[in-house]
């Protein structure tokens, strides 16, 4: 396992990070989870107040005793943010309880998705003031965030100057996030990559054509390969719903050198295939079709439709599509088949694409059952 600093927190977190999630089936299970990840080397656990009962499974584990001494571990929980201060004063100690510790490592505010998020954080009376108050007395060491915002939130975010860490989205398949990487970066922020194994493409159960392409690595290999190669990334969430989901990932966990020119080959095949497959219909993600009136979201449905034609990974274009619609401010957006082709689009694509027909082929395509998140 290899260590990096996590940021302005001079913590130095395990490149893998446990993300609780998925564990919580029976407490035994959780517990063994637990056991078994600190045993490879992981020390930091990611849970959050939305995780059902993540936390407090959390808390038993530590209460029956782990492998090492709570000083060698560092627990992050997440925790929504508030309409006022003696809420979230509240939330904080009753995540406390629920962890059956006395202070958490680090605290993120967790999912700040939308303008109205990111003001609640920014009001002088509001609930990140009951923030200080705990770093100060000492029940948080270090404040961040996650989000599933769009790019300009996360990058108002950032620009807040109030966090040292931010967790999000970013991914070979998903490359949008990339001025929110190097803008924490340049603010010393520990980065923090959200679930890359399962919203980074369910990489777990790839399809026989990504498969080949990628080959002589893994699809799920190639992936924490091109995020561990970036120094400016700390740690990947694990996601893992027992023991045994922890043998894959970690088979990388000492690979955080550059890029070979092998696998510099492979995203060069991966992005050739997709041109190929594509042809004049491909989706260069620019996000210029926004806004779109309907609230359709456009460029995310156009990526899946990316993925599936030039990768068959349409099971993974299912499951996310089935979550428009079904997911709030966490994947916000309507369906294709909600596009009345007013053609608002149309002349700011620079690709001149048929963004109407796209739309209603994706949604032919993906439509599937609907999705939700596992979590409120």
């Amino acid at each position: 396992m290899q260590y990096r600093r996590f940021g302005k927190t001079n913590l130095f977190l395990s490149i893998f990070s446990l993300g609780t999630m998925r564990y919580l089936t029976t407490p035994k299970n959780a517990y063994d989870t637990i056991n078994a990840t600190i045993s490879h080397g992981i020390n930091h656990l990611e849970t959050a107040r939305g995780y059902g009962q993540s936390e407090e499974f959390l808390g038993r584990a530590f209460a029956a005793g782990l492998p090492v001494p709570r000083s060698q571990l560092y627990i992050t929980t997440k925790i929504p943010p508030t309409e006022d201060a003696d809420t979230m004063n509240r939330y904080i100690d009753e995540s406390l309880a629920r962890l059956n510790v006395c202070y958490i490592d680090c605290l993120g505010i967790h999912g700040i998705n939308t303008w109205e998020h990111l003001e609640l954080i920014k009001n002088p009376n509001g609930c990140m003031q009951a923030v200080w108050k705990a770093i100060d007395d000492g029940r948080v060491k270090h404040i961040g965030f996650s989000t599933h915002a769009p790019l300009e939130v996360i990058l108002a975010t950032i620009n807040t100057d109030f966090f040292e860490f931010v967790n999000l989205h970013y991914y070979y398949f998903f490359q949008r996030n990339a001025p929110a990487v190097e803008l924490a970066y340049q603010k010393e922020m520990g980065v923090f990559i959200i679930s890359p194994s399962d919203k980074g493409g369910r990489l777990y159960t790839p399809p026989p054509t990504l498969v080949k392409l990628c080959h002589p690595f893994s699809p799920l290999e190639i992936n924490y390969r091109f995020l561990l190669s970036d120094s400016r990334i700390t740690t990947l969430s694990v996601g893992a719903g027992n023991p045994d989901e922890l043998i894959k990932p970690l088979q990388t966990s000492d690979s955080i050198h550059p890029l070979t020119e092998e696998e510099k080959r492979v995203f060069h095949t991966l992005a050739d295939y997709s041109y190929q497959a594509l042809g004049n219909s491909q989706c260069s993600q620019c996000y210029k079709c926004l806004p779109c009136p309907e609230n359709i979201n456009i460029p995310e449905i156009l990526r899946l439709r990316n993925l599936t034609i030039s990768y068959n990974m349409k099971n993974y274009g299912e499951y996310r599509y089935g979550m428009l619609e079904n997911s709030g401010h966490w994947f916000p957006g309507m369906k294709g088949n909600r596009c009345t082709e007013c053609g608002d689009c149309l002349p700011r694509c620079p690709e001149n694409l048929d963004i109407p027909s796209l739309l209603q082929d994706t949604h032919t395509r993906l439509q599937g059952k609907p999705g939700r998140r596992l979590w409120g």
